[in-house]
């Protein structure tokens, strides 16, 4: 990937068949279907890739659990089948993950065992391994910090865990490498219309201001949160389909709260499922549900929520989380699909996705989840080829490799704390367009989800190679890294 190319090529390419505005997990995995049939697509993302919700998730590719308990049996069985093609299609980045649900009273064990061995036969062929009781040693032995007072035993199951920023920015080089275009930094200011359709948006490169139009035959709305505000550019009366409810997460090192394998309470305090989770040498814990009318563009977690996260975690696990035990903390804003007529908790409002079609042809996608991506993109380019009159073609994403760029680690990490070398920072620099220190931190590397602390002290460093790659014009470096550390949460 090469920002100046892309751009050039924008510039120049006088037609598009598709256009796609938002560059997280669903914009992305459209650009990667509509570019694998052989369209010319390009995308654009007013920001860096997943920048939003899709780098700020649990790190947790899976059917739901919580769904199967609401008998939504269809999305969970697509999204077991989804999380089947995506061991197979990027398997350096997704693993199976065991979970634990603990029991405290007789009849929980086979209850959830019940369930569980029907979520395992949902999965058919592409399930993972089979569900099976655990005696309260057995469940001790796998989470040693489990609390032992009550614990009757658990239920251990199988689902996937990847590393969710990584995998966009990968799927960002595919796009690429069949041929699409994919671009940060271009934000989408006004949508173009002739004869009452829609034919394609006025862009800027948000780092220079220059503007420039780009023609395509459909334009794909994929802007998550922000879906309602784009939909607005075409339809100023449009109703807000648009439901935001915001999630919060701790990060523990592992060595404070040592586990291989996860920890899942299906019921917190609030109703909602909480995760504790290994994930890259730390241990994730979450998740909050908490509904919010104003979207913002980097959400962080209330006191509250972290309230809420350390309370539930120390009511099932023997430990004691002050606020020095935490490495870092992040939010991500989850697009729902609001019913018309939404109240109470957005813990009840489906993970189902939904496409819109306008009178002037915008095509809008929203809902849904990380896992279920790559059916998301198969439904939404079936409808922009129907929408733009496109020639139809076949799905090519069931069995596509998703390829990367990032090298294998060479010399000393830049951090004891952290598992990132330099040359992996300037492979990035040179292969991935991250444009600042905090692309290069929190996305093509994950250093400010593992340890804020340890981010901030190698953010020099990155400034520094920023600048010798042309990137970060020196006169900029200093109060590039005071903003970087000014933004970290923690």
């Amino acid at each position: 990937m090469n920002r100046e190319t892309g751009l050039d090529r924008l510039r120049s390419e006088e037609n598009w068949d598709i256009l796609i505005i938002g560059g997280g997990a669903t914009g992305l995995g459209a650009a990667l279907d509509a570019a694998s049939r052989g369209h010319r697509v390009a995308l654009v993302e007013r920001e860096d890739f997943c920048q939003g919700t899709s780098s700020r998730s649990t790190k947790l590719v899976h059917g739901g659990v919580r769904y199967l308990a609401q008998g939504n049996l269809s999305l969970v069985k697509g999204a077991l089948r989804e999380r089947g093609l995506l061991f197979n299609n990027a398997p350096h980045l997704v693993n199976p993950l065991p979970f634990i649900i603990p029991s405290h009273h007789w009849w929980q064990a086979p209850y959830f065992a019940t369930g569980l061995k029907f979520y395992d036969w949902l999965a058919g062929d592409l399930g993972i391994d089979r569900t099976r009781v655990l005696a309260k040693e057995a469940a001790l032995e796998a989470i040693p910090k489990l609390k032992p007072d009550r614990l009757r035993g658990g239920v251990k199951y199988w689902d996937g865990q990847f590393d969710d920023a990584r995998l966009a920015i990968d799927m960002a080089t595919t796009v690429w490498k069949h041929g699409g275009l994919a671009l940060n930094y271009v934000c989408a200011d006004e949508l173009v219309k002739e004869n009452g359709r829609i034919t394609g948006a006025v862009c800027s490169d948000t780092k220079t201001g220059e503007s420039f139009r780009i023609n395509a035959r459909c334009v794909i709305n994929a802007t998550g949160v922000f879906n309602d505000s784009l939909r607005r550019f075409d339809q100023p009366t449009a109703n807000p389909i648009i439901k935001a409810s915001q999630g919060a997460h701790i990060v523990l090192d592992r060595a404070f709260l040592p586990m291989d394998t996860a920890l899942i309470v299906p019921k917190t305090t609030d109703g909602r499922v909480l995760f504790a989770i290994p994930w890259l040498n730390r241990v994730l814990i979450g998740t909050t549900d908490t509904p919010v009318d104003a979207i913002e563009r980097d959400p962080r977690p209330l006191p509250e929520e972290i309230e809420f996260i350390i309370e539930n975690a120390e009511n099932y696990l023997d430990v004691a989380i002050s606020e020095s035990d935490i490495k870092s903390v992040y939010a991500g804003l989850r697009p729902l699909v609001s019913p018309k007529s939404s109240t109470g908790s957005t813990a009840s409002i489906s993970r189902d996705h939904y496409i819109e079609v306008s009178p002037s042809g915008l095509v809008s996608i929203a809902g849904g989840k990380w896992t279920t991506y790559r059916k998301m993109a198969e439904d939404v380019v079936n409808r922009a080829e129907q929408s733009a009159d496109l020639t139809p073609r076949r799905c090519m994403t069931r069995a596509l490799p998703i390829e990367t760029a990032q090298p294998r680690p060479e010399g000393a990490p830049l951090h004891p704390d952290l598992p990132y070398t330099l040359n992996q920072i300037e492979a990035s620099i040179d292969k991935e367009m991250p444009l600042s220190i905090e692309d290069a931190l929190a996305r093509r590397t994950r250093a400010t989800v593992l340890d804020q602390a340890a981010a901030s002290a190698i953010a020099d460093t990155v400034a520094d190679a920023l600048v010798a790659k042309g990137v970060l014009p020196a006169t900029e470096r200093d109060a590039s890294v005071s903003a970087f550390r000014a933004s970290l949460s923690t």
